[in-house]
């Protein structure tokens, strides 16, 4: 196999349109998994990924063609190329047409550095202690994954990027006389992973379980946590897109323009993205094998900072590729591969759950689908551990429930927000790990009928 900036290289060379990219990842994962309390598999995979995207443009029209491969065979490189070229040519003109970014600063130091792996040696101390919960009442069900994306970009202008992505996490299932609790967790590298203190949630959740309670369906007063509300917020972020605002056509649309800078709380919430957050970093470039309404393939290698999606309760920006602002005016900001959710108040969730009366602890949330992209409408489920809260104790765990919510709505309606921690989404984790929410206290949480989920 080539390595993967020689791969770039020749790919570039053997062009014969007015611009290409050639995108580079060579891959590597490490994966655990155990059922029943014993390990079952664990493997070493290692990958290569690379597109070509072909741009051949007229007087006033750029035509795109984009060609993906897995192949490590060198004498691939033209056929790939060229099949990429001819898709350009028979495609349709291209609305996000910009000029590709000119190269603007030397090659990177690192541009030739070989790929990193992964070994199944990062889960060391994590087996470990998992061996020592397998000794335990439970019966714990999980999976554990590290990979290293390695990304190489060149253009037909010169512009060369690299970034090296690492990327774990580890989700815990465990059950006891009938009942089911989940608990995850993000990482880089498992040095900040404590398999011990989540199989002490776990029990403390079980333990819980033993009673339960049936509820109806209803509002209720309810506590999120920040897993929950990760996969809440993530998808309000995937549908901040500029263009289909400006058309009327998303949650984020109002008469004669959008929503950017409308109030949706007194909280002073800000939610942000920033491929510089320690712990939570990501390519700071764009990586684009094709175009959306949030990203162009025009755009590739054009530097990303931070963006402020909602800042101190209010809505801040929407994603707009280059051609996209320069059609309507705004600025030019893409959508992060982070989330990050500051401005609550230094309380964590055990002191939410004590100032609470009567209501619930809504721990995971599972197969969320939108409903109304008018209103950002979202149904979905509840899993793995919905408990009953009366006078600050948990008395109990609740049936599950059907819900339906908008992420707009809630954010309108939240009355408290606890400490920003790191979390790991449990419905979007397979695309989106890096993520920092506080928990919230939404007074009347829609649940709209009873589950028979388990």
């Amino acid at each position: 196999m080539i390595a993967a900036q020689t791969l770039v290289e020749r790919a570039l060379a053997c062009s014969s349109v007015d611009d290409t990219i050639v995108v580079v990842t060579d891959s590597s994962d490490a994966t655990l998994r155990w059922a029943g309390n014993s390990m079952t598999t664990n493997g070493i995979a290692t990958s290569r990924r690379w597109e070509v995207v072909s741009i051949v443009r007229g007087a006033d029209t750029a035509r795109v063609g984009t060609v993906s491969s897995t192949s490590v065979h060198p004498e691939d490189i033209e056929a790939v190329v060229r099949a990429s070229e001819a898709a350009a040519r028979s495609a349709e003109p291209a609305a996000d047409a910009m000029p590709l970014l000119p190269e603007n600063s030397a090659v990177p130091e690192n541009w030739d550095h070989p790929a990193q792996h992964t070994s199944i040696a990062v889960f060391g101390s994590l087996a470990t202690e998992l061996n020592v919960g397998f000794d335990g009442r439970d019966r714990l069900y999980g999976f554990a994954q590290h990979r290293v994306d390695n990304v190489w970009l060149g253009t037909s202008t010169g512009l060369r990027r690299t970034f090296t992505q690492p990327t774990g996490s580890i989700e815990i299932n465990g059950k006891r006389s009938g009942a089911s609790a989940w608990v995850g967790t993000g990482t880089t590298d498992f040095q900040d992973v404590s398999a011990q203190a989540m199989l002490a949630e776990l029990s403390t959740r079980l333990g819980w379980a033993q009673n339960t309670v049936e509820l109806p369906a209803g509002r209720y007063e309810t506590v999120l946590p920040p897993s929950a509300v990760a996969d809440l917020m993530i998808y309000l972020m995937w549908t901040m897109e500029g263009r289909g605002a400006q058309e009327g056509r998303t949650a984020l649309s109002r008469a004669g323009g959008t929503r950017v800078g409308e109030k949706l709380t007194d909280l002073p919430l800000t939610l942000y993205s920033d491929p510089q957050a320690a712990g939570l970093e990501y390519a700071p470039f764009v990586v684009a094998g094709s175009s959306s309404d949030a990203v162009s393939v025009f755009d590739n290698g054009m530097e990303i900072d931070r963006v402020d999606w909602m800042r101190d309760g209010s809505v801040a920006a929407l994603s707009y590729p280059r051609a996209s602002a320069a059609r309507f005016g705004a600025p030019v900001a893409v959508p992060g591969e982070n989330l990050i959710m500051t401005g609550g108040a230094d309380t964590h969730l055990d002191a939410m759950v004590a100032e609470t009366e009567r209501g619930l602890l809504l721990t995971t949330l599972w197969y969320i689908r939108e409903v109304d992209p008018s209103s950002l409408l979202l149904t979905g489920l509840t899993r793995d551990g919905v408990y009953a809260i009366e006078n600050g104790r948990i008395t109990g765990a609740v049936n599950n429930f059907r819900f339906n919510e908008s992420p707009l709505d809630l954010l309108r309606r939240v009355t408290e927000a606890g400490a920003t921690e790191a979390t790991l989404p449990r419905e979007w984790k397979d695309w989106f790990t890096r993520t920092a929410m506080p928990p919230l206290r939404i007074p009347d949480f829609h649940m709209s009928s009873v589950s028979a989920a388990q």
